[in-house]
């Protein structure tokens, strides 16, 4: 179907994705939820068709899709599985600091990396700092004409598979939020090792771990910018990644909303098919009005962004908006479908566990409502 708020080159996107998503993604989903293993066979699928770094720009050899596409793509890989959704966007999200502060080198280092195959992994959260990115521990002296990094990183995407990081490091303590700073670091330099992997409630498929930095070294130009502007760059990334986490919970509470909709339409209550109950109706109208709403206020944001105006207020809203949804939607159809919604042989099951997620990484939803709020009553 074609969806007249698109460019000829967006719809073309939509439909590859679609396209990829019905045949490599909607058969093995639920076989790597169960296991837990990561999607190697599917990751490499995407790389052959040109999905693997959406973001890479055309000068080193990258599609470089704007982000409103990229969103419409995301949308598509979560409504056949949020796991793969997420392993498939890590490369987005560790690109988004290098486009920020990158210099021409470390863009042809990165992204060199990740056209040739390779995975990337953004390394900001730590046990004692998730909403406060203030609050890092992670340290990075400068010696010569290197710097020394120390710390553990935890709940990072793709961590034990990523050629290289994007990791986040106080190189002046004492300034806190203001002495951070942002260094590409490959996977192969002496003194990174992985420790626990996540067992997850949902989004099973992606990998997530604990990355350890002991005495590790790198060249003093594999910072990112100056010292201390990396809050400035997680920020900047944040607000680029939010609206497709956004994307991604439309994504899923499409599929719950879908997968709702057979159900009730082949389900008979008595000799009616429940579906001609109106107060199913209704209940389902309102989960469709809500995909709806939730879709239009992600692509708003990326237009903003796209047009080069602010839109850290909106990006918030798109991601707490849409998360809050998927939440709302799958639940309501694990409802409607009672015990068969509830049984791990339905699809709404696992919809419901992988929704959750969305409310918490790239900025928990009360975050969203603090910068939304900031926003609102700065003037």
């Amino acid at each position: 179907m074609v969806d007249a708020l698109l460019t000829p080159e967006q719809q073309k996107y939509l439909e590859l994705a679609r396209k990829f998503t019905r045949e490599k993604i909607l058969p093995v989903a639920a076989q790597y939820d169960r296991t837990g293993e990561f999607p190697w066979p599917v990751v490499e699928a995407a790389r052959e068709i040109g999905l693997h770094c959406m973001t890479a720009p055309r000068a080193y050899g990258g599609p470089e899709l704007d982000s409103v596409t990229i969103s419409l793509i995301m949308e598509e890989f979560a409504y056949g599985c949020a796991g793969i959704a997420t392993t498939l966007g890590g490369n987005g999200l560790s690109s988004y600091p290098v486009l920020i502060a990158g210099t021409e080198e470390q863009k042809k280092l990165f992204f060199g990396r990740l056209l040739a195959g390779g995975l990337g992994a953004f390394a900001l959260t730590e046990p004692g700092a998730g909403s406060d990115a203030g609050a890092v521990s992670t340290s990075a002296r400068r010696e010569g004409d290197e710097y020394v990094i120390n710390g553990t990183k935890c709940f990072i995407t793709t961590g034990a598979m990523a050629d290289i990081f994007i990791v986040f490091a106080s190189t002046n303590p004492t300034m806190k939020a203001r002495g951070l700073s942002a260094f590409i670091v490959e996977r192969e330099r002496e003194g990174i090792s992985i420790g626990h992997e996540e067992d997850k409630m949902g989004i099973r498929a992606s990998n997530t771990v604990e990355v350890r930095f002991n005495n590790v070294r790198v060249p003093a130009d594999h910072l990112l910018g100056k010292e201390g502007e990396g809050f400035k760059i997680a920020m900047q990334t944040l607000d680029m990644a939010r609206p497709i986490v956004g994307a991604i919970a439309v994504g899923v509470a499409r599929a719950a909303l879908e997968e709702c909709i057979d159900y009730v339409k082949s389900r008979m209550d008595g000799t009616k098919p429940l579906s001609a109950n109106q107060a199913v109706q209704f209940r389902i109208a309102d989960m469709a009005m809500k995909v709806e709403a939730a879709r239009l206020m992600v692509r708003r944001a990326l237009a903003l962004k796209e047009a080069g105006v602010p839109y850290s207020k909106e990006s918030a809203m798109a991601k707490a908006y849409a998360s809050d949804v998927a939440m709302e939607v799958t639940a309501e159809a694990v409802e409607i479908m009672g015990a068969v919604g509830y049984s791990k042989d339905s699809r709404v099951e696992k919809l419901m566990r992988d929704a959750k997620i969305t409310q918490i990484y790239e900025g928990t939803n009360q975050i969203q409502r603090i910068v939304i709020a900031n926003n609102l009553l700065r003037s």
